[in-house]
């Protein structure tokens, strides 16, 4: 059932005296725009008639097909609740849809919902539930960011070590006065580094909570004159920032991932999703894990995944199922990391887990070692291997799978693989301050 309705939207902006509406989407990469209009052309945009130029959006259109539509998704209305001088700023997340009126095959959000299709065909419903780390840093005295800190906090320890704490307590309070329910919140091991855990939803809503969720944390920040960044890995020698993503299947208002008469709780449903992710993953690294600064968080040492396996007991695997059974059964994967696109991530990860089902895919033996104990040749044994190393291995693996130009459409795919491609070739050809400290004296 809809929360909103266009009249409850225009009668809300005028008993709050609301000034401004973002009207928000996102590129295919993950970055949140908006196009910003006034109260006075609400009615206009609540009725599909706002326009914007595509071709100005990375990884959308071309100048000779630029023109495309805003559609607000009711659902998604808000007020923030800051202010600027100006007045009160509401909020809708918006799909993109061509001048023809159909959905624009490049648009994150349709991605989505195409896939949820998909799920729904099969009588199934898909929550997630992310979880997203980030770090908190000083700016200097032009307001730009950096990366020093006088945070010397670790895991859930509080102030006065943990510096950010009165912002982390902001960020809380803000998101819910925004309808969100936190979970928890607490300091993560890298110093600077942070998380805050929010209840998991259908997962068209938790992607767009995940848009919410990161420009709260970017505007308390600022206030708290600090920088906040969901960069994965911004120190050398510290744990860096993943977003595990824990899913599950409801049908018919059951968790189809838990059977009470199985070994593990686990239905066979649930082994054949966890399959369909194990079989596809190296091709969708480069979407869980889109940067070149991606890879280096998945190293050894830092408790990041880099190992192909599944366990039901321990967090050394790339694919954990946490204890709780019932309808809390869920499977985590623990390779995303927060600069990923929500949208594309939890499409392209439900897409591999209903083929897995349809297929009838059974994962290999659960692992129950800790895997970063084990030497090379046991990971071998027991046919372990390790996720990409590099982006330019990711897109290696992206092109060589079939299923994720299906699953992500010509369009997105194309424009994908072309725009990480050349991400790579810029960051291999550019010399870096390591290279110089090496090598500039010696040779």
């Amino acid at each position: 059932m809809a929360k909103y309705t266009k009249e409850d939207i225009l009668r809300i902006l005028d008993e709050n005296d609301v000034k401004f509406i973002r009207l928000q989407f996102s590129d295919i990469f993950g970055a949140l725009k908006n196009v910003a209009i006034t109260k006075s052309q609400a009615q206009k945009a609540l009725n599909n008639q706002c326009m914007f130029d595509g071709s100005s959006i990375e990884g959308f259109v071309r100048i000779e097909e630029s023109d495309m539509y805003l559609r607000p998704d009711l659902d998604t209305f808000c007020i923030l609740p800051w202010h600027s001088r100006h007045g009160k700023i509401a909020r809708l997340i918006c799909d993109v849809y061509k001048t023809d009126g159909t959905p624009f095959e490049g648009d994150p959000r349709y991605i989505l919902r195409r896939t949820l299709q998909e799920a729904a065909e099969m009588g199934y419903t898909f929550n997630v539930g992310p979880e997203c780390e980030f770090f908190l840093f000083n700016t200097d005295e032009c307001g730009h960011p950096t990366t020093v800190t006088h945070d010397t906090a670790g895991y859930f320890d509080m102030g006065p070590s943990d510096v950010g704490e009165s912002c982390r307590r902001e960020i809380c309070l803000t998101l819910e006065e925004m309808g969100f329910e936190i979970e928890a919140s607490h300091h993560e091991c890298a110093i600077a580094q942070h998380e805050i855990d929010f209840k998991y939803g259908e997962a068209l809503e938790a992607a767009d909570n995940l848009h919410t969720f990161k420009m709260v944390v970017k505007s308390a920040a600022d206030a708290h004159g600090l920088c906040a960044t969901f960069m994965p890995k911004p120190l050398f020698g510290q744990a860096g920032s993943g977003m595990h993503t824990n899913m599950s299947l409801f049908k018919d208002g059951k968790n189809a991932f838990y059977d009470p008469e199985s070994p593990l709780g686990l239905s066979r449903i649930a082994l054949n999703f966890i399959a369909g992710i194990l079989h596809h993953v190296k091709g969708v690294s480069a979407i869980t894990n889109p940067l070149v600064n991606s890879y280096k968080r998945l190293v050894p040492g830092y408790e990041a995944p880099c190992y192909i396996a599944w366990t039901a007991s321990n967090r050394s695997a790339l694919v954990r199922v946490p204890a709780s059974r019932g309808m809390g059964t869920r499977v985590e994967l623990r390779s995303p990391d927060p600069s990923c696109n929500p949208y594309l991530v939890f499409a392209i990860l439900l897409a591999a887990g209903l083929e897995g089902i349809r297929e009838d895919r059974m994962p290999p033996a659960a692992v129950s070692a800790n895997i970063y104990e084990m030497s090379e040749a046991d990971r071998a044994e027991q046919g372990i291997e390790n996720l990409p190393a590099t982006l330019n291995e990711a897109i290696h693996y992206m092109k060589a799978d079939p299923f994720v130009r299906q699953a992500l459409g010509e369009h997105v795919y194309e424009k994908y693989v072309e725009a990480k491609t050349q991400e790579w070739k810029e960051y291999s050809t550019r010399v870096s301050q390591w290279e110089l400290e090496r090598y500039l004296n010696k040779f």
